[in-house]
């Protein structure tokens, strides 16, 4: 076999690698870091799929491999960041002893792994369901992964309205009920892939891209989130739209 026929697989072991490190260095407390790493892994979870169709290399192991890769990166990662977040929140310091505190409270911290599990769902549904070719349904797991590696890194930047935003342990608290029903809703979800390069049928696209410019210009990392948010509100408005 052509050594070409691994590149994709060798790309998805790099994102498994970066999610790997980044579950190392969040627990670290480093959240930065961890959010830089994730963002790596994004970038190899693309390239992924990018150099399989250039190369023509699809495998069934390269689909298992992208699904593992995608699950500790995107699936536990982020919700390590989470679960430091609520950590720092709720006991002031990375510091502190989880296990001296009341069975609520370590619970209330870790609920975030809850997230965990909804995205191996997530992941398993989306492998054996042929309605997702060219769309989703359910937010991805990579979106998911993004919005809270974003949000760690502006936790750990410790400036901005946002940042005073996350200071809130029932804000953080309240993405682990809205991130697991997302991931396993039937919310249609558009792709953000181009068939054409036209206006028609891109607009949703186009406007997202051009929102997604704006809030990196005005918030940094922090406006990853906030574009993946609007992404998600405008997949409801169309599935409003579609059954009106």
């Amino acid at each position: 076999m052509s050594i070409t026929k691994h590149v994709p697989n060798f790309i998805t072991s790099l994102n498994l690698l970066c999610g790997t490190l980044s579950v190392f260095t969040a627990f670290h407390g480093m959240l930065m870091e961890a959010s830089l790493l994730l963002f790596l892994a994004s970038v190899f979870d693309f390239s992924d799929g990018f150099a399989a169709r250039i190369l023509k290399a699809y495998s069934p192991m390269g689909k298992e491999l992208d699904s593992l890769g995608d699950m500790v990166s995107f699936g536990l990662a982020p919700m390590v960041m989470l679960h430091m977040m609520l950590f720092k929140v709720v006991l002031g310091s990375y510091e502190a002893d989880l296990f001296a505190q009341n069975i609520p409270t370590q619970l209330l911290i870790l609920s975030p792994f809850v997230v965990t599990v909804f995205s191996g769902l997530r992941l398993a549904k989306f492998n054996v369901d042929t309605r997702q070719s060219e769309s989703f349904i359910g937010l991805t797991t990579t979106a998911t992964g993004m919005f809270l590696a974003s949000l760690a890194f502006v936790f750990d930047n410790g400036s901005g309205w946002l940042f005073d935003l996350l200071q809130s342990q029932w804000l953080l608290l309240a993405f682990v009920p809205v991130f697991s029903f997302l991931l396993i809703s039937e919310i249609p979800m558009f792709s953000l892939k181009f068939k054409s390069f036209g206006l028609m049928g891109n607009v949703d696209k186009y406007t997202l891209l051009l929102a997604s410019l704006f809030f990196l210009i005005w918030l940094g990392v922090g406006g990853i989130a906030i574009t993946i948010a609007l992404y998600v509100c405008f997949s409801l408005v169309r599935l409003v739209v579609g059954r009106a």
